[in-house]
């Protein structure tokens, strides 16, 4: 395996480098990394947290906003006023990508097969938009978010690497697989309270890809898996008809998995400085 992953930002080409773990999740995630082939970085400014919450609030208003303008002008599907601080809003914006765009691998509602490119991008970017906003408003906790569209996802996690090497806290400046998934979690319906999510858009973690997230915070989910504990007791029979027998299925926790860790001496105060004046991505590579 590659020792290092490598991050460039910014005009100056300012590098972060991570050392890849030596663990068998993270051997799957570089086999991806290094299938990537003409695939391109898809948002290299796909930046969270990095501003103050209230700039944060206005990006993702605006960006929510031109993407509903360029859906609605080709067919008027979206009926309803944008709140980028509403999350019922953010539910019903949600399920519109859902509906229109279709899950994993499954695109194939007419809308989604007549749009024209124009429209089909500002559907997809509806999604991020959406989770963009939820971030803003609830913790603001600064990360970069690394997706290669177009890139085929059909390699899954197995569940006894999920339970040996998931971890339910984060840690500052570490990278972890993204999820890759079109739909919600059991952490997502717990905390979005969802009115709109259909039956089939519950998907927990599965699919992974070279897709990660790189964490510039501390989280720990203690109180959050309360809630999950809750919701699941609440709804059980909607887990346990589609096998998910018992909440401590890997699959349902809120676990993230980790492939690799900052290789710094700068304080963290610094890193985020630096990455905060530095918001857009040049280069992802091995060394």
């Amino acid at each position: 395996m590659p020792s290092n992953l490598c991050i460039d930002f910014g005009r100056d080409n300012y590098t972060l480098k991570f050392r890849v773990l030596d663990t068998p999740v993270a051997e799957l995630w570089t086999e991806r990394m290094n299938a990537r082939g003409e695939y391109l970085l898809d948002h290299p400014d796909r930046f969270y947290g990095f501003n103050s919450r209230e700039e944060e609030i206005a990006k993702s208003q605006r960006l929510l906003q031109r993407c509903v303008d360029i859906i609605n002008s080709y067919s008027n599907i979206i009926a309803r006023p944008v709140d980028a601080t509403d999350q019922d809003c953010l539910n019903y914006l949600h399920n519109i990508f859902e509906v229109y765009h279709g899950l994993l691998g499954a695109q194939q509602h007419e809308f989604w097969v007549r749009a024209p490119d124009t429209v089909k991008n500002a559907l997809a970017e509806l999604n991020i938009n959406v989770h963009r906003a939820e971030s803003a408003v609830r913790s603001n906790n600064p990360r970069v978010v690394c997706t290669w569209y177009g890139m085929p996802k059909t390699k899954t996690l197995p569940t006894d690497l999920m339970s040996t090497y998931g971890t339910l806290t984060t840690e500052f400046g570490r990278v972890y697989l993204n999820y890759a998934e079109i739909g919600k979690t059991l952490e997502d319906l717990t905390v979005d309270r969802d009115n709109y999510i259909g039956d089939d858009a519950f998907r927990p973690f599965n699919h992974y890809s070279a897709d990660f997230v790189v964490r510039f915070s501390e989280i720990d989910p203690a109180e959050r898996i309360l809630a999950m504990k809750q919701y699941y007791t609440q709804n059980q029979k909607f887990f346990t008809d589609r096998g998910f027998d018992k909440f401590d299925d890997p699959r349902l926790l809120p676990l993230r998995f980790p492939v690799a860790k900052l290789a710094t001496e700068l304080s963290q105060e610094q890193i985020l400085a630096d990455i905060g004046c530095r918001q857009y991505i040049n280069r992802v590579y091995f060394e």
